[in-house]
């Protein structure tokens, strides 16, 4: 296997945005080439992660190669997905030794239209979802379901939420953010029982970049480049009556794979888009009880839809880049009750 390392992050501040998704891009693919130490021209492959159905239009992906330059003629490649999957795919381009380095990024914008009606064309197209439900009444079913099999408790959840949004006040892309005692937290109503408001993500637009390369030419690069591990995804079936939403084997087989459990660990970085799902993936992941997760306070601060699983992974290389840890897993998800989950094991030079 060949080492690769990333060289580079950046991602935009996530809010609504009244900006096109190109115009929400192109600086932050500037900055990230820039902190790269690399021309355009230099960079072997691009690879993206977004969603046609947010932007409502076939191939609209295609309009971003604007934003991050497509000429001269790139070797170029899209998902239909967040963007940690995109950066697999551009970290298998590099093992195949085709190409040394390539140019990751992921955006997408929520605040247009009833981003509960965009998700739910995802479900099932026969039983599902011709009822039209949303991700947070699913979430909620699963929230139901781990409350009444004993795997979390309200108050957990509440503390999930506190610690999330108080590690949040030191990152200045979360748009969700603050001090709330636990009880505070507990005396809020309902948004969709036993979901409260701040136990749903952050919803946000927004645009991340990183770049990556392979070998020692990434070590002059960089003062400290972030080594990727171990790397793996898995997938659980869609449809959710043959799903027990109590366990999720995908989570627990990707970080296995990905070498999670084979060292220490300084901390970790989880896409929990629901604050009941931070306990369920420490569960199945196996992360020990007193390591730090989201100490970026996760997508309960900044949720960038088709962005935020490719911010955990940045998060947890710049914190390790800036020297605050040595070895971390950052996590991404993806479908409805995490169907779709993919581990990243980081290490510092």
């Amino acid at each position: 296997m060949r080492d690769v390392a990333i060289v580079s992050f950046a991602q935009s501040n996530a809010e609504s945005e009244i900006r096109s998704e190109v115009e929400i891009l192109q600086p932050v693919a500037a900055e990230a080439i820039s902190q790269s130490g690399l021309e355009r021209s230099e960079i072997d492959f691009t690879c993206s992660g977004s969603s046609d159905w947010l932007q409502g239009q076939p191939f609209a992906f295609v309009m971003a190669l604007d934003a991050v330059g497509s000429w001269p003629p790139i070797k170029e490649s899209h998902v239909e997905q967040d963007g940690a999957w995109a950066l697999y795919e551009a970290w298998v381009k590099i093992q195949t030794g085709e190409v040394d380095s390539a140019l990751v990024y992921s955006f997408g914008k929520t605040s247009p239209g009833d981003i509960g009606l965009v998700q739910a064309i995802q479900l099932d197209p026969y039983c599902v979802t011709p009822l039209w439900p949303d991700l947070d009444s699913l979430s909620g079913i699963q929230a139901r379901a781990c409350l009444d099999a004993g795997i979390v408790t309200e108050r957990q959840m509440a503390e999930v939420v506190s610690r999330c949004l108080r590690s949040a006040q030191d990152n200045p892309h979360a748009v969700r953010k603050g001090d709330y005692s636990v009880d505070e937290l507990l005396d809020e109503p309902f948004e969709v029982s036993p979901l409260r408001a701040h136990d749903c993500p952050a919803n946000s637009d927004g645009a991340t970049v990183m770049v990556i390369m392979a070998g020692d030419r990434a070590k002059d690069l960089c003062e400290r480049p972030v080594w990727i591990r171990g790397f793996d995804h898995r997938i659980d079936p869609p449809a959710l009556g043959t799903r027990d939403l109590t366990r999720i084997p995908s989570a627990r087989l990707c970080a296995e794979k990905a070498g999670g459990a084979d060292g220490r660990l300084d901390f970790a970085e989880i896409t929990a888009p629901y604050s009941h799902q931070e306990v369920l993936l420490r569960r199945e992941m196996g992360l020990a009880d007193d390591l730090p997760v989201n100490l970026s306070g996760g997508s309960l601060a900044a949720h960038t839809l088709m962005s935020c699983g490719l911010n955990r992974i940045g998060d947890a290389a710049m914190r390790i880049a800036g020297g605050h840890g040595d070895r971390a897993l950052a996590h991404a998800a993806q479908g409805p009750c995490l169907q779709q989950n993919l581990a990243v094991v980081l290490e510092g030079e």
